[in-house]
């Protein structure tokens, strides 16, 4: 067993190169503990208990190193009755399989102790030593900032034979450790690896109509165009037929459903960002005269006019009458001629 513990403890210290990849801990803490010590037979002692202090920093993945000082204290058994007291430290390494909740280590470690022999009707004495030690243990997270630990170790005492005990050139002892982990700071948290992700495509605005004017964007010399307006190969509007904008019976006044259509074509046109002048024209159907239905269509493109102007349309607008010159259906039957009765918008100019 001795032999196994030295092995792991040297293994700990050549796999010291060891680095870690994305371990980002590297705080200093304390460790307090007690102890409990089982003494070797060549003391001719009982065990003991006793207790330390270890101020450590973590220095990788895998490794801690540590600054230690420990009391432990035992009596001698008979016929070497008396009191001796150990005051040591060492430095000591520490090497983790895991960190994690729970996490296993082996421990190798080197230092000095000195050694206070108190034997009745003899002298007191004191010598220091060199010890060695090695052992394996575990920690238990409770919290960041808290972590349980315990460990056992053997210990490689190289204590001189001039103490008035058991002539020994070494001795050899057993050291439980059970105590806690203090770290300095918060625990630092690994940052989250973002996988990265193919772009999305990218839309050209040759492949885009945002007025759906059938022109694309890139081309598009007029964007936002009136819907339903006819365009040039610029996306410019050129005309549109206000379907739906109706009369009252031989009159220029407009009709309730007529002034909610105008509404929305001048809201659409106050949109609009090319300011261009309109002409609006006013057309009939072939009853009456052509002279009649001439100042007919005047008066009602003008009445269109007028509304759009007090709708706050900027546009400057021209009234055209028509009349019956330009039919785009069958004046022989009332749907041509429902047809023919229409008031279009014109953009005029560049």
């Amino acid at each position: 067993m001795k032999r196994q513990l030295c092995a792991m403890g040297f293994t700990a210290l050549i796999a010291w190169g060891a680095q870690a990849g994305d371990f980002q801990d590297d705080r200093f803490y304390l460790a307090p503990y007690g102890s409990f010590i089982h003494t070797g037979g060549e003391r001719g002692s009982q065990d003991g208990w006793g207790g330390g202090l270890a101020v450590g920093k973590i220095i990788n993945e895998f490794f801690n190193v540590e600054i230690e000082g420990f009391w432990q204290g035992f009596d001698g058994k008979a016929p070497f009755r008396g009191r001796s007291d150990l005051i040591g430290g060492t430095v000591d390494m520490l090497y983790f399989f895991s960190r994690d909740t729970f996490s296993p280590y082996i421990v190798t470690g080197i230092g000095a102790m000195n050694t206070s022999a108190r034997i009745p009707g003899a002298r007191i004495a004191d010598d220091a030593s060199f010890i060695f030690e090695t052992g394996v243990g575990a920690t238990y997270e409770i919290a960041d900032n808290f972590l349980l630990r315990g460990d056992v170790r053997y210990r490689l005492d190289t204590l001189p034979s001039s103490l008035d005990i058991p002539k020994k050139d070494v001795f050899h002892d057993m050291v439980i450790n059970i105590g806690f982990v203090i770290p300095f700071s918060d625990k630092p948290r690994a940052a989250t690896r973002i996988e990265p992700t193919a772009p999305a495509p990218q839309t050209g605005c040759s492949t885009r109509d945002s007025d759906q004017d059938g022109v694309n964007d890139c081309d598009d010399k007029c964007p936002g165009t009136v819907k339903g307006a006819k365009i040039d190969s610029y996306g410019c509007p050129i005309r549109i037929e206000l379907k739906g904008v109706n009369f009252h019976f031989d009159s220029a006044e407009l009709t309730e459903q007529a002034k909610a259509i105008l509404d929305k074509v001048a809201g659409e046109l106050m949109a609009f960002p090319v300011k261009r002048d309109i002409e609006v024209q006013g057309h009939t159907s072939s009853e009456g005269s052509n002279a009649y239905n001439m100042g007919l269509s005047q008066r009602r493109s003008q009445s269109v006019v007028n509304y759009l102007k007090r709708k706050g349309l900027s546009n400057k607008l021209y009234a055209k009458g028509y009349g019956e010159d330009y039919p785009i259906a069958d004046n022989s039957t009332e749907a041509g001629r429902s047809r023919n009765r229409r008031v279009e918008l014109v953009w005029m100019g560049e």
